[in-house]
């Protein structure tokens, strides 16, 4: 191996300016990466991770630039290039695999054409070659049918097929360095591990070097040879994977492993009393949808589970599952094919007009988005009024009291009330978004992926405060999601739903312990930061209290 790294950053300065002013985000960050190293670069949303790999590939934001220090590719400095010689080197030496891969793919393009381009502008073959060529690539990423493939466009192939494809056009020139931005964080915990053996397997054959960009430290963990920590632009701490797990100097790497629940051990819930009564209950549930050109698919065939006053019941698994439709059933937005729900004394599918109104109180909705479920026009204070406005015909001094209450016991100030949706963070609206779902005091509380957006310790805090929002006014909840570790963290209960069917189905432990499905064994095998022992990481947890 040489000792020349693929990637050198020494002393990286990164600002960006608005009007006059400039913000430094980046402060004199240094690492390296050498030949078939993965490197992951982890920190929670304003650490400077993405900005750092922005930086490296030429890809900063128009108001972004370089301030100062070094970037290094395969010996050569890069940082001053300007943008003609950069496309040069894109794709052909270093690569980047994207976030999202639903807005990075050209919807109006077929997939043969978007990886055909890369082939295109570097000049390397003829169209002819380059066809086969873009056959072999999705053959090699694990795409079935590649010819059929190549002649689709994005909408018509699933999230883990659009990383696929970005992932065939990252590797199509054999990069030295791939930069991989979130590759999975989209994508359910199976197809998430598909994704990232894929990408290691690609990195084994072709030597390639990664650059891993990630917020999620078990899949750092497990994936990465090295790991640089950042907070604030400023790098905490970097070595080895295993010794800044096992002995992390900074207080906020401690803070980020014992707030990972991928990382950390289940969490100590009482067991649920006998005989308390069930305040959800759903029985044999149906759904079925119309097909174009006829026929029908069920979306949800023959679910059926208790929830117990006071508790939580996760629903877990994967796009397609069923899970949202069910969600979408028991909280009265649409009305099932066959079976029964009860919540309360309510029959949900026999509501008519009337009592669906009084129904909508009882049961409330936390969507995933923090930054999608808040109206941008309203302030806090008007959002977490307005169910107030809908339901309850209260004089104004007493609205305004019940929403300064229910946004004080969520741990938000007063100061904020006057504020819009664009002027908090991302925790700081799911707040807001729980305050608005408690205010008309609801005995159900639907809560679909609704940390599954946020920073590990911002959704630490989260699912702390939904925890003591249950254990002071009672509430019962429908937890949806697609992540086990967080499910194993919050919930007393579960239903594994797969193509639909429920094929799990008990007391958390009880299934996390011994899963009845092999389904469910695969979701469990799939959540990442499981090579690190428990007991190492409960030192940390412990350590950063001290």
């Amino acid at each position: 191996m040489t000792d020349t790294p693929v990637l050198d950053i020494r002393d990286l300065k990164v600002s960006y300016g608005d009007g006059e002013s400039r913000t430094r985000v980046v402060h004199d960050v240094s690492f390296s990466v050498r030949p078939g190293e993965v490197v992951a670069l982890v920190g929670e949303s304003g650490s400077g991770k993405t900005s750092t790999a922005q930086a490296v590939i030429g890809l900063l934001s128009g108001n972004g630039r370089i301030d100062g220090g070094s970037i290094k590719l395969n010996g050569e400095e890069i940082s001053r290039w300007n943008e003609r010689r950069l496309r040069a080197i894109r794709g052909a030496v270093v690569s980047l695999i994207p976030q999202d891969p639903s807005s990075s793919l050209n919807p109006v393009l077929s997939i043969g054409a978007q990886v055909r381009e890369i082939l295109e502008i570097h000049g390397r073959l003829s169209r002819a070659e380059a066809d086969r060529r873009v056959v072999e690539l999705l053959t090699h990423v694990g795409l079935s049918q590649p010819e059929l493939r190549a002649r689709q466009y994005p909408h018509e192939l699933s999230g883990g097929m659009k990383q696929r494809v970005l992932i065939a056009i990252a590797i199509a020139l054999k990069p030295a360095l791939i930069i991989a931005d979130e590759p999975t964080s989209a994508l359910d915990v199976t197809v998430q591990r598909r994704i990232l053996d894929l990408i290691d397997d690609l990195r084994r054959e072709y030597g390639t070097s990664v650059l891993l960009v990630t917020h999620d430290l078990g899949v750092a963990a497990d994936r990465a040879d090295r790991l640089v920590v950042l907070q604030g632009g400023r790098i905490q701490e970097q070595g080895a994977t295993a010794e800044v797990l096992a002995h992390p100097k900074s207080a906020y790497t401690r803070k980020l492993l014992s707030d990972a629940p991928s990382l950390g051990p289940a969490a100590s819930r009482p067991p649920v009393e006998a005989g308390r009564p069930a305040l959800v209950t759903v029985g044999a549930l149906a759904q079925d949808f119309s097909l174009p050109g006829g026929g029908s698919f069920r979306a949800v065939d023959g679910v059926s589970f208790t929830v117990a006053r006071g508790t939580t019941h996760a629903i877990v698994g994967e796009s397609g599952s069923g899970k949202t439709t069910t969600i979408r059933i028991i909280a009265g937005f649409q009305k099932p094919t066959g079976g029964e729900i009860r919540v309360g004394g309510f029959d949900v599918t026999a509501l008519k007009s009337a009592s669906l109104r009084q129904f909508r109180r009882k049961v409330q909705l936390v969507y995933q988005n923090p930054w999608g479920s808040l109206d941008p026009k309203q302030t806090i204070f008007s959002i977490v009024e307005e169910p107030l406005l809908n339901f309850d015909p209260l004089p104004k001094e007493e609205r305004a009291a019940r929403v300064r209450a229910i946004v004080e016991r969520v741990g938000l100030p007063a100061s904020m009330l006057g504020r819009r949706p664009h002027a908090l963070s991302g925790g700081q609206r799911q707040r807001v978004a729980i305050a608005r779902a408690l205010v008309l005091e609801p005995e159900v509380v639907v809560l679909d992926e609704a940390v599954s957006a946020l920073d590990v310790t911002v959704q630490a805090q989260i699912l702390a405060l939904l925890a003591q929002l249950q254990r002071d006014l009672g509430l019962t909840y429908l937890f949806v999601s697609h992540d086990l570790a967080v499910v194993r963290q919050i919930a007393d209960t579960v239903s594994v739903l797969h193509n639909g069917r429920q094929v799990d189905y008990g007391p958390v432990e009880q299934v996390f312990t011994h899963p009845a499905s092999d389904y469910t064994r695969e979701l469990i095998e799939a959540i990442p930061g499981r090579k690190f022992p428990h007991s190492t990481l409960q030192r940390q947890a412990a350590g950063s209290l001290t």
